[in-house]
């Protein structure tokens, strides 16, 4: 065996082996990579090189947009402005089959459309509208699935931080497109849930008969106009070129803190809190792309994702079948690993294979984000699935088979945008961004 062959060899077993005894997802890598590195070039060489790597891969403005975006999901969380947003979404759907769970739908969908996440759009909506539904006669259950279910949403429609770490990892891909693509994908999800959740609703007998006047209704646009505002603020100024996904993210952080304090839902005391947790969360994430940076480099030099398109390209030539089969790895996969370390491994693999035949790097990239969303509703790993239970204090076993409908439809969403180009490239198009 080669030395290169031994090192790629030595990278993946100590990955895996590592994972499933228990080890850190970020330590794994990060002990797998150090060692091929080393057997490529033992002595300081390897040390050298790991920092080099590990520094380069986190040398990046984009990257910068993360802890910003994470804070301001925070202080949207924590400042009232999710609350407002609920208000919103009500106005959207109260007039149909459980009102309250559409809402919930809705409410994620907005609630992600600005903080790019998925985990924190589920426990705030869940933890807003959970004992309102429970009041209205709501099944836990029923409200837990149609909370967890949408919560991936928040991960697609922008500004979503995964899509940021995609961009930096696949060669600097456009941010803006990467986001304005996400919006008919992280909209069809939300779609396909709203149907399973009327349907489910119209069996269970959980029909609205509220009706609101015109004077609520004005009164609640006015009370969530601030918090929407934010969307058209940062998005609209990325796209105007007024400024860049970055300093979006800062603004995004700068009115956010306005706006709570405006509310006085929190004070100056909160803010260590909450700025510690936002540095947990943001250093979990640089970790990763640390580590990444080592396993990217390990990656080039033993040929890994040239081997893997040659086996791959061994199949079938068919670029439909690879597609299918890609869905498929990174269905299994998302099962089992977070979709920011997803993305930092199989991007450099599989990227290079589809670009053979033309496709776009931004399509490609909502196809993979949309993969490992859904690994996020599943067992093992799956954090929203998990954060969700947490919140509506059910339990697994209690909702999985009430989530097996929503699966159904989430995965055709997923087809179609695997074989409708269309779909993610229609805005970025016209807005010529690609």
């Amino acid at each position: 065996m080669t030395t290169t062959a031994l090192a790629g060899t030595v990278m993946i077993v100590l990955i895996f082996v590592t994972l499933a005894v228990g080890f850190p997802i970020g330590l794994s890598i990060g002990m797998g990579s150090a060692a091929a590195l080393y057997i490529i070039m033992p002595g300081t060489n390897a040390l050298i090189i790991s920092a080099q790597k590990m520094f380069q891969s986190v040398n990046s403005f984009s990257l910068l947009a993360i802890p910003f975006f994470v804070l301001a999901g925070n202080l949207m969380n924590s400042g009232g402005i999710a609350r407002r947003l609920v208000g919103c979404a009500k106005l959207v759907a109260h007039r149909l089959p459980g009102a309250l769970a559409q809402t919930n739908i809705v409410a994620n969908m907005l609630f992600g459309a600005m903080s790019g996440s998925g985990v924190a759009a589920a426990v705030a909506m869940g933890g807003i509208l959970g004992p309102m539904e429970k009041e209205e006669g709501y099944s836990d259950e029923y409200t837990a699935v149609c909370n967890i279910a949408s919560g991936p949403t928040g991960m697609m429609i922008p500004p979503s931080n995964i899509m940021i770490v995609y961009s930096t990892v696949a060669g600097s891909v456009s941010i803006a497109a990467l986001f304005m693509a996400g919006y008919v994908p992280g909209i069809l999800w939300g779609l396909a849930c709203m149907i399973v959740a009327g349907v489910m609703a119209k069996k269970r007998g959980y029909v609205s008969t509220e009706r609101y006047n015109f004077k609520f209704v004005m009164k609640t646009l006015w009370d969530g106009i601030p918090s929407l505002l934010m969307i058209v603020i940062v998005i609209g100024g990325i796209l105007g070129g007024i400024f860049t996904a970055t300093e979006g993210s800062a603004i995004a952080v700068a009115y956010s803190l306005i706006l709570s304090f405006i509310y006085r839902n929190i004070t100056l005391k909160d803010l260590p809190g909450i700025i510690w947790s936002s540095v947990k969360t943001t250093a979990v994430i640089e970790y990763l792309v640390c580590v990444s940076g080592i396993m990217g480099f390990v990656m080039t030099y033993t040929h890994i994702p040239a081997l893997v398109a040659d086996a791959i390209l061994g199949l079938t030539t068919n670029k439909y079948i690879i597609l299918l089969i890609m869905n498929i790895i990174l269905l299994v996969v998302g099962c089992f690993m977070d979709p920011t370390p997803a993305v930092l491994i199989f991007t450099p693999i599989f990227l290079p294979i589809v670009q053979t035949w033309g496709m776009h790097p931004v399509h490609f990239g909502l196809m993979m984000v949309m993969n490992l969303c859904v690994g996020t509703l599943t067992p093992p790993v799956g954090a929203i699935l998990f954060a969700g239970c947490r919140t509506h204090q059910v339990k697994i076993e209690q909702i999985i088979g009430m989530l097996l409908p929503f699966f159904v439809v989430i995965l055709i969403s997923l087809l179609l945008i695997t074989y409708v180009p269309a779909l993610s490239m229609a805005i970025p198009n016209a807005l010529g961004l690609t």
